[in-house]
């Protein structure tokens, strides 16, 4: 049983010496399940802006004791996330970490203009100030470490490439620094529009929590703030703008030690190899069964207690204490075994198991040839052909699944396949497990100068369930450059050399490998703009392959996690509605429009959360609607809504975003509304024709 100790948290009044301040604020107490110590203060920076910091630490630590210092640095509002960062924080701070949670510029409960985009130089310029000042806290011994998912695993990446003295290492989750091919915006070198699209703009024009003070400067520097989408929308080819907090060709800049942790249901896990292969400094990895979560809460499960191994890691670089965690494998990688196409599922079935890094040397790369039966061989085919396909924009949601990107669980792949070139194997006559990416070799071609393909990998179940094991995309204008596309010559055939998503998976005795090739994966990836037909060379020596990289049975060497811990509840805080099991927008079929012919789908979330000042409840509807007719004319329409009922006032922020198609352009409208009291404060619209650039 546990024994129940409630002590105070106290937003203690500290102060400094150092040309950056904290500033006191008023002392407060709270009674909590915990031994932990939540401080809040005011960190100036150099130009006058103040960030806001929440410091966790122990209440058992003598107040004279120095320790290494965790940071986490999101715009996702420190105060209102307090609840989550308790639980998840307390795990360090009870093995003798001081833990930093601060809301970027512009952010939360930080001063100082909205910053314009993500990982700009702003943020990036600041969390350099950040790092130093932690380093020469009265509180620190010196070292800094940077922690977290998401965004705050990208920026820990970010910030290790700028090398500043006082970082030491970094943890990053579900992150990737691959910005353009990779991130959300352009998934594959195309267009992506989703629920983050939707409501992290409005989020970030929102006033701190708890007061919500609506004032001229909040509205000057965050209601009025051109949402970011507008930035990235401008920014439709790979090129300089991506390569500003990208470390691509820039691995040698990664100078300290870092630990990786991904997802197989993630969309960002092609960063685990390469951080593994590139990197020379020390690196470690994790890849579980897991969605966009920390493993101890995640999604499916099995779960596990990463922050044990996390502060193994953190021990042997900040208080250099040899924790044995060197002398481990690099790498550890649950390996799944077939589970079928369910979207809901809980737990996926596999086992963990050690490997010494990237590439892993018992990989046997295994050739499949596509026939001309629609067959999947070990031997190619000497009869050549070419099929064909008519392009269907509207195809493609089981691709992508209902959070429509290369992640989560996706349905029965079958319905997508009925509109693309499929290839199937014969049952294996016995288990066949591939590791890593594998690489689908096309030679193709299309009847206008606008087309992407699409590879996915699937597992044929004996009782026709459709797996998707892993998948890609392709910019056809990007065949020989993302930075300067060219236009598809119509009629003319080109090779395609395309890695599909990092992937393990067992493909059991009795089933079928299937390889699909198709031009569209709507609603994930935009579609091209004219109707067209494609073509796939088969059979010969450019015949359609793919190559798998299958893995030689070798003794397992398996790693022991420990389960989740019990963590602490902050008191005042309540899930009211939880919301979808992504926790993003989701989409589950495709309607056809009886008036325009138009097929469509509506992505939709709801959720809610009590704080000790009020309630807030969130709604999402996102429309999507292409035209097999007329692809040029596709549509996204979303509505985000966030109510607040405070003691005082209720608090309505809505935004609507309109972005559309046409043969030449896109163009994208945003209104932004505030209500109190269910009548009207402030509302600001914006609308910008952006040119399609191969897209």
């Amino acid at each position: 049983m546990r024994r129940t100790r409630i002590v105070t948290m106290l937003l203690l009044l500290v102060f400094s010496t150092l040309p950056f301040s904290i500033t006191p604020v008023e002392a407060q107490q709270v009674a909590l399940d915990s031994d932990i110590q939540l401080s809040e203060a005011w960190i100036t920076l150099p130009d006058g802006v103040r960030l806001a910091a929440d410091i966790y630490r122990s209440t058992s630590a003598p107040t004279e004791s120095r320790m290494p210092v965790l940071l986490e640095y999101t715009p996702y509002r420190k105060t209102d996330s307090r609840a989550r960062n308790l639980s998840l924080y307390s795990y360090f701070v009870r093995n003798g970490y001081v833990v930093v949670r601060v809301d970027i510029r512009g952010t939360g409960n930080s001063e100082g203009a909205t910053i314009p985009y993500e990982y700009s130089d702003i943020e990036l310029d600041d969390g350099e100030i950040l790092i130093d000042w932690l380093s020469k806290q009265a509180w620190s011994n010196g070292s800094v470490g940077m922690f977290g998912i998401s965004w705050g695993g990208f920026n820990g990446i970010q910030m290790a490439l700028r090398q500043p003295p006082a970082l030491k290492t970094f943890i990053s989750l579900m992150a990737t620094e691959e910005l353009y091919q990779e991130d959300v915006h352009y998934m594959d070198g195309i267009i992506h529009t989703d629920s983050w699209m939707m409501s992290n703009d409005l989020y970030n024009a929102l006033p701190g929590a708890p007061d919500f003070i609506l004032d001229e400067e909040w509205e000057r520097n965050r209601f009025s703030a051109e949402p970011s989408v507008y930035t990235y929308m401008r920014q439709q080819r790979d090129g300089p703008f991506w390569d500003r907090s990208s470390a691509r060709d820039r691995y040698e800049d990664i100078q300290i030690p870092s630990f990786h942790i991904g997802g197989w249901y993630d969309g960002y896990r092609n960063s685990i190899p390469r951080m593994l292969e590139k990197v020379k400094a020390p690196v470690k990895a994790m890849i579980g069964p897991w969605d966009h979560y920390f493993p101890n809460t995640a999604w499916p499960k099995p779960q596990m207690e990463w922050r044990h191994e996390a502060v193994r890691w953190f021990d042997h670089w900040l208080k250099g204490i040899d924790t044995g965690i060197l002398d481990e494998p690099r790498f550890a990688v649950y390996i799944r075994d077939y589970h079928p196409p369910n979207p809901s599922l809980e737990e996926v079935s596999g086992s963990w198991r050690w490997e010494d890094g990237w590439p892993i040397k018992r990989t046997q790369n295994q050739i499949w040839y596509a026939d001309n039966e629609h067959r999947l061989a070990r031997t190619p085919s000497s009869k050549t052909a070419t099929h064909t396909m008519k392009y269907k924009p509207s195809a493609g949601l089981q691709g992508g699944g209902p959070t429509m990107w290369w992640g989560s669980i996706t349905p029965d792949q079958q319905p997508m396949d009925d509109h693309s070139l499929v290839y199937d194997s014969e049952p294996l006559e016995e288990p066949l497990e591939i590791l890593g990416r594998a690489q689908a070799l096309i030679n193709v071609s299309a009847t206008a100068p606008r087309a992407n393909w699409l590879v996915r990998l699937s597992d044929i179940a004996p009782d026709g369930q459709v797996t998707q094991v892993a998948g890609i995309g392709f910019n056809g204008t990007h065949r020989l450059s993302a930075r300067t596309p060219i236009a598809v010559v119509p009629g003319e055939n080109f090779p395609l050399k395309m890695d599909l998503m990092l992937t393990s998976w067992v493909f059991p005795k009795g089933h079928k490998i299937r390889l699909a090739i198709s031009n569209s994966q709507w609603p994930m990836l935009w579609p091209t703009p004219m109707p067209m037909s494609s073509a796939l060379a088969i059979g010969g020596i450019g015949g359609a392959q793919v190559q798998l990289p299958v893995i030689l049975a070798a003794p397992a060497r398996v790693p022991i996690f420990k389960a989740p811990a019990t963590d602490p509840q902050m008191p005042g805080f309540e899930t009211l509605d939880a919301g979808n099991l992504s926790g993003y927008a989701a989409i589950t079929s495709i309607e056809l429009d009886p008036k325009t012919n138009e097929a469509f789908g509506v992505a939709r979330n709801s959720g809610g959360t009590g704080y000790p000042w009020g309630e807030e409840r969130f709604e999402e509807a996102i429309e999507h609607r292409t035209s097999d007719k007329n692809p040029a004319y596709t549509s996204v329409e979303g509505s985000y809504t966030l109510n607040y009922q405070l003691e005082d006032r209720h608090l309505r922020f809505e935004q609507d975003v309109e972005f559309t198609s046409d043969p030449e352009n896109f163009r994208l409208i945003f209104h932004r509304r505030v209500f109190v009291n269910d009548e009207i404060f402030r509302q600001k619209s914006w609308d910008e024709i952006i040119p399609r650039d191969f897209q």
